[in-house]
This record gives C-alpha cells, sequence and structure tokens, in this order.
C-alpha cells in the first residue's frame, strides 16, 4: 500500500518566543498507507486536537514536515490547503458542525457549493451519501429535528460526498450514548471494508481504538506506542 500521510518530526509551539511558550506535539512521527483504518488514542490534553488540525490542513507545524500523497503540506500556500481539506479529506467532529437552518441534504451539499459542483450534482450526490449512512428518509429534516446519531451521520454523509482520500474522525462518538456510538463505528468499519476508504480515528476511548488496524498512542504530545488493533476485525 501507498503511503497517504507521512509526519516526520512534527513539532508545534504555542506563543513561541514568548516567556509562557508551550510546546504541545514534540517530535511526532508516523506514517499512514492508503486504505488503512488508524487510530490515534490519548488522554485529555494529550495533544490529539493538535494533531488532528495539523493532518486536516487546519493548522502548520512549528517544525517538521507533513506530506499528504506527494503534496508538501507545510510549504503549501492558502489555496492549495483549500483545496486540500474540500478535495482531499472529509472532516467528522463530535459537535457535527451542521448548520442549523439548513436541511440534512443541504448540509451535505455545503462542500461541492465550494468545489464548484452544479446544483443537479450536488443533489444527487447528496442523496446518495445520505443513502449510505441510511439517513436517505430523514434528508428534508433540519438538525434540531434529529437526533445526536443522526446529526452524525449526515456529518459521515457530507465528509463523504466530494470522495476524499481520508476520513478524519475526531471524537466522533464522544457526545452520543454507548448504543448510538457503535451505529456510527459500525458506519466507519462498512466504509472502511466496502469502499477502501482510509479512516484516522482520534480518540480517548481505549475500547474503540482496539477496533481499529493499527492504533498509536499519544501521551505529552508525543507518540509512546503503536500496536496493532487487538478487536480489529477484518472483514
Amino acid at each position: 500500500m501507498d503511503e497517504i500521510i507521512e509526519l516526520k518530526g512534527i513539532y508545534k509551539k504555542f506563543m513561541e518566543g514568548k516567556e509562557n511558550e508551550l510546546t504541545v506535539l514534540h517530535d511526532v512521527d508516523f506514517t499512514v498507507k492508503k486504505g488503512e483504518f488508524v487510530a490515534i488514542v490519548g488522554a485529555s490534553g494529550s495533544g490529539k486536537s493538535t494533531l488532528m488540525n495539523i493532518i486536516g490542513a487546519l493548522d502548520r507545524p512549528s517544525e517538521g514536515t507533513y506530506r499528504l500523497h506527494d503534496v508538501d503540506v507545510v510549504s503549501a500556500d492558502d489555496t492549495q490547503l483549500s483545496h486540500i481539506r474540500n478535495q482531499q479529506i472529509g472532516f467528522v467532529f463530535q459537535t457535527y458542525n451542521l448548520i442549523p437552518r439548513m436541511s440534512a441534504i443541504k448540509n451535505v451539499e455545503v462542500p461541492m457549493i465550494y468545489a464548484g459542483v452544479d446544483p443537479a450534482e450536488r443533489e444527487e450526490r447528496a442523496k446518495k451519501a445520505l443513502a449510505m449512512v441510511e439517513m436517505d428518509e430523514r434528508m428534508d429534516h433540519n438538525p434540531d429535528e434529529l437526533s445526536g446519531g443522526q446529526k452524525q451521520r449526515v456529518a459521515i454523509a457530507r465528509a463523504l460526498v466530494n470522495d476524499p482520500d481520508i476520513i478524519l474522525a475526531d471524537e466522533p462518538t464522544g457526545a452520543l450514548d454507548t448504543t448510538t456510538g457503535r451505529l456510527i463505528m459500525d458506519i466507519f468499519h462498512r466504509l472502511h471494508r466496502e469502499r477502501g476508504i482510509t479512516i484516522v480515528l482520534i480518540t480517548h476511548s481505549p475500547e474503540l481504538a482496539e477496533e481499529c488496524e493499527r492504533v498509536l498512542t499519544l501521551s505529552d504530545g508525543r507518540i509512546t506506542g503503536e500496536r496493532k488493533g487487538s478487536a480489529y476485525v477484518q472483514g
């Protein structure tokens, strides 16, 4: 498998050069191959969100290199970074990040608007994405008419709609009860198994991490362990 993500010597510092300078990530190295399902697990304050922002091209490291496919993300300009976020990475967040006054289908269409897709194709692709997560019957409902699990399924459909190389899921079950969280994880496993999508799951839950092919442990901003997921079952 080809490496799709490659980080080397990543440091992230805040308030650089000041008396209260804080280093959140320390010499982080890891790669993700195309089609892998990888978990990054760590306690609150371990640096997971900072690392997620760097992987997702939402922030730049203070030091180190990051290549996504053959693109040097660290030296990319803002236009290139916007293209990467829109076309190559699908984001799923704990808080869903849906637009309240827009229906489920219109929320799913948003990334395609930025990508310049015409309205007819946007609607068709959004319907297909919602069907993939079994939300096609609720496509005309606004977020306040949906449960937490339904909102997260809409968010997953939105992440899929531009056919990204990577799904980056940051605590996607963190706001959900156990049963609903199980449903969301099952959707990720199905997408990985049936479509070969590369998934990076960031979680504080060791149990969820063990379901993934490979588990990276982040502690105090450092990768302190790497292993195969003990509960991962290849479909």
